[in-house]
């Protein structure tokens, strides 16, 4: 009887699913790969590892979202048991036998290690037969979202100057934002042409081409005050670094001079 229920025991506990990551920015082509782990068996206990800071922005980059704020969108994904904070670059036999892990579940493009010789991260694993490949979602990726933002940088700026973030909250130069704003004026003004047009019945040329070409206008002439800045602040670190020089010369002249004397 004892055996039988260790066999019965053996039998119905959950496979332990590993798959690991960065998670940055964590979107549903994220969840969907979980998903498929957490559904490679019928009875699956997945658990989730996920790097830290210092060794991501060592191997791969910078990361949007920090090591604590990853962990806890991973917490929150309903596919994830359990999730490996700091978790190892390469998967080692002593990680899988700490965690008991049966399986370790990715998509199958090899990942470099951080030997610099190209080896593939799942390599150990794949060679032990433990691998389940999961499929990657095609369209979405952190990567993606960012070279989004980075697209519609400008509008994305906007909108949060008009909620009331600063430039330096943004990191943007005072040109940058006098020209956002001008812009966000102008928009507002086209909005409003429009809205009198659709009452009226008819097309303001006039207007709408002011408004066109007040946008370049002004952009035109933010651009030459703002090289008209950049070639004085030049000027000025060019003047400065002369006056420091002569200066440097003027103070050498007068210790040899004293030299001269000293020895005289």
């Amino acid at each position: 009887m004892a055996e039988k229920k260790d066999e019965q025991s053996e039998t119905e506990r959950p496979v332990r699913v590993y798959a690991d990551g960065i998670y940055d920015l964590f979107h549903f082509g994220h969840a969907r790969s979980l998903e498929q782990a957490k559904k490679s068996f019928p009875n699956t206990y997945l658990l989730v590892g996920c790097c830290n800071d210092e060794m991501t922005h060592q191997y791969k980059g910078r990361t949007v979202m920090t090591e604590a704020e990853r962990y806890e969108s991973l917490r929150h994904c309903k596919w994830v048991d359990e999730v490996i904070p700091d978790a190892p670059w390469v998967i080692t036999k002593e990680f899988l036998d700490k965690h008991k892990i049966d399986f370790v579940a990715h998509d199958a493009l090899p990942y470099a290690d951080a030997s610099g010789a190209g080896n593939d991260v799942y390599e150990f694993v794949k060679a032990l037969g433990k691998f389940k490949e999961t499929k990657r979602t095609e369209g979405i990726s952190t990567s993606d979202i960012i070279m989004r933002i980075l697209k519609d940088y400008n509008q994305y700026v906007m909108r949060n100057l008009a909620r009331g973030y600063t430039r330096k909250d943004l990191g943007v130069s005072y040109v940058k934002e006098k020209r956002l704003r001008v812009n966000m004026g102008l928009k507002k003004l086209q909005e409003k042409v429009k809205q009198q047009q659709e009452k009226v019945g008819e097309k303001l040329h006039t207007v709408d081409e002011w408004v066109e070409n007040a946008d370049r206008w002004v952009a035109g002439f933010l651009e030459k005050f703002e090289e008209g800045c950049h070639q004085m602040g030049t000027a000025i670190k060019e003047r400065i670094k002369e006056s420091i020089q002569d200066g440097l010369k003027r103070q050498q002249s007068k210790n040899f001079s004293l030299l001269q004397y000293e020895e005289d």
